[in-house]
């Protein structure tokens, strides 16, 4: 399942900044893993530049998309999760979430069946 299709069943639109700043961080972080302990200083300096904007605005809207998840499909987020979360993921945690979704949708998906 593409980032994209993980962000539409959690009901986070392309009419949202977040959408797209969280498919290219999480494609950032599919890339290199260490970005995921670097959200702050990495992710959201190279999603900014990325869409000439500040990485106040890559935070802020992010965070949003995050709430609009938890508000709309928590149920779905947690399933994501692999487990409960008792309050709304942070940016990281939303962040580390998705691209371990992707790994493993990714790696059930190449696994022989048998």
């Amino acid at each position: 399942m593409s980032t994209t299709e993980m962000l539409l069943r959690l009901g986070i639109t392309a009419n949202y900044k977040g959408f797209l700043y969280l498919i290219s961080a999480v494609e950032m972080c599919l890339a290199d893993e260490e970005c995921l302990h670097l959200v702050t200083k990495q992710v959201y300096p190279q999603v900014a530049r990325q869409y000439k904007t500040n990485w106040r605005a890559v935070e802020r809207n992010m965070r949003k998309a995050g709430e609009i998840a938890w508000l709309r499909q928590q149920a779905y987020l947690e399933e994501l999760a692999r487990g409960p979360l008792k309050q709304r993921p942070s940016n990281a945690q939303l962040l580390a979430i998705l691209t371990m979704a992707r790994r493993l949708a990714a790696g059930e998906r190449e696994r022989p069946a048998g």
